[in-house]
């Protein structure tokens, strides 16, 4: 028998309150030993309380040590640093996990890759500086021990389900010492996993081989710029962000997240989509090795694609609350 497990819970803004409540309804349907611990951060927890991210919300997940959450607004250009950001270098959560799958596309079938982004390190710690007027610099960080952890995620993943290739991207030709670590380190490890085909492309290229042809690749790694460009490739290739999970794993934290946008123009209309947040819920009840309802809310999903029961924007006409509601009655017939 489970214990009870409590999760973190950020609704987020926008939508994120919306499809959240989708998921939750979703998973409690499947009467697992869950509770939900829900803080809010984000825009909706400035204007309340002046704080984008409140002392509760690293409570809960230093406690629960699992979250789930909806998309966050930070504010541009005032000097916030984004709410996603922050969290990740907090728990130093470096594996950002995106797999892409196919759903519903009419270009592209059966594509199944997974994407590992090193997501603490990169030009996204954030650190820029002002050299004068006209002239600003941005530090890109790059650690051996940063660079050898993801690898080493990527062909361990690749071991235990039985992926056949890694491709490692970079932009080595140019930054041969920031990428040419990393590639270098790339290329050692492959050596520990002959099982495992290794191949390096220069980021520019994969974009390009990716939309020519997607199925060619695996296991993707890659550092944190050009793998949150890739991801977002990829989610294109597939239907969209609006059918991408993600999720940010650390040594004892992970945070599962909707990767889409807030939708604040749709938010509180009951339109929002709720097939990205729910998939990263499925990645979530796998790492809690729930394995079978996952497995039951994926075959629940494939049936809503293939019977077009979507919301507007995958080109259906439910609501949440229908697709919501539907999904329930999916699985309790499964």
């Amino acid at each position: 028998m489970k214990n009870q497990t409590n999760i973190t819970v950020i609704p987020g803004d926008g939508i994120g309150p919306e499809i959240v409540s989708s998921v939750t309804q979703i998973i409690d349907s499947l009467d697992l030993k869950l509770t939900w611990d829900y803080v809010t951060a984000g825009k909706t927890s400035l204007e309340d309380s002046g704080e984008l991210i409140p002392q509760i919300v690293y409570h809960s997940i230093n406690q629960n040590k699992i979250a789930l959450k909806g998309p966050i607004e930070t504010p541009i250009g005032k000097g916030f640093r984004s709410v996603n950001v922050s969290l990740r270098q907090q728990y130093d959560l470096y594996t950002n996990l995106r797999p892409i799958r196919s759903l519903k596309n009419d270009r592209y079938s059966n594509i199944d890759l997974i994407i590992f982004r090193e997501n603490t390190e990169g030009l996204y710690i954030g650190l820029e500086k002002n050299i004068d007027k006209d002239t600003v610099h941005a530090t890109k960080l790059v650690t051996r021990s940063g660079c050898k952890r993801i690898i080493k995620e990527a062909f361990d993943f690749a071991v235990k389900h039985n992926r056949k290739k890694v491709t490692l991207v970079h932009k080595a030709n140019i930054l041969k010492l920031a990428d040419g670590m990393f590639l270098e380190i790339g290329r050692a490890l492959s050596k520990e996993y002959p099982d495992i085909e290794f191949e390096d492309v220069i980021v520019d290229n994969m974009c390009m081989q990716l939309v020519l042809d997607p199925n060619q690749f695996d296991v993707i790694v890659a550092q944190n710029l050009y793998g949150d460009i890739l991801s977002d490739l990829c989610a294109g290739l597939v239907g969209g962000l609006g059918t991408v999970p993600g999720a940010n794993i650390g040594t004892d934290i992970a945070i599962f997240e909707a990767v889409h946008g807030t939708a604040p123009d749709i938010a509180g209309k009951n339109l929002a989509n709720p097939t990205a947040l729910l998939l990263s819920a499925c990645m979530m009840l796998e790492h809690l090795e729930y394995f079978e309802a996952s497995n039951d809310i994926r075959k629940a999903l494939d049936k809503m694609f293939q019977e077009k029961l979507l919301t507007k924007d995958l080109g259906g006409n439910l609501s949440t609350s229908d697709f919501t509601s539907q999904m329930i009655g999916f699985i309790k017939n499964t």
